[in-house]
């Protein structure tokens, strides 16, 4: 049994590969997103060409799918969130990291992708990098004189503040 690059821990019979091969479509958006990834893995130009929204086809570069495709060895896909993109909506978004490696180089693909439903169809409309989550301190600002949190007994900039 072949397990599906996506990551579902499903069978690739059972989970990607009806949707790549065009025996049903996909029902949510995450879905949708996970058989994309697959489609990479496998280099199933078509399918990812065919995946676009009809609005946004003529964006595809299917050299370029192709090459990176066929040139990246795909480590593994994480679902981050998924927004909206069920079976009732007409919308949906999937925020994912896909891991590869190309050119010996170990990268991180790291996309807000958003979907559109036309005519009852999931579509993958645009991908953009995630604007990045602010960051809270929690508890006060330690000073460069102020006693090092560690514990040490020296100020914090003599200690782990260098």
């Amino acid at each position: 049994m072949e397990q599906c690059p996506c990551g579902s821990e499903k069978s690739y019979s059972e989970c990607c590969e009806p949707l790549i091969s065009g025996s049903r479509k996909a029902l949510t958006v995450e879905e949708l997103m996970r058989s994309r990834y697959t489609a990479y893995t496998k280099v199933e130009v078509d399918y990812i060409g065919n995946t676009m929204h009809p609005d946004k086809r003529k964006e595809h570069e299917e050299n370029s799918v192709r090459e990176w495709a066929e040139n990246s060895e795909w480590l593994g896909l994480e679902i981050l969130e998924t927004t909206a993109g069920g079976q009732d909506d007409n919308e949906g978004s999937v925020e994912f990291i896909a891991d590869y490696i190309l050119n010996d180089k170990k990268e991180k693909h790291h996309e807000l992708a958003s979907f559109k439903k036309t005519d009852g169809e999931w579509f993958f409309y645009d991908g953009q990098a995630p604007t990045p989550k602010q960051v809270i301190r929690k508890g006060p600002k330690v000073g460069r004189n102020d006693p090092c949190p560690c514990g040490s007994g020296k100020k914090y900039k003599k200690c782990c503040g260098n």
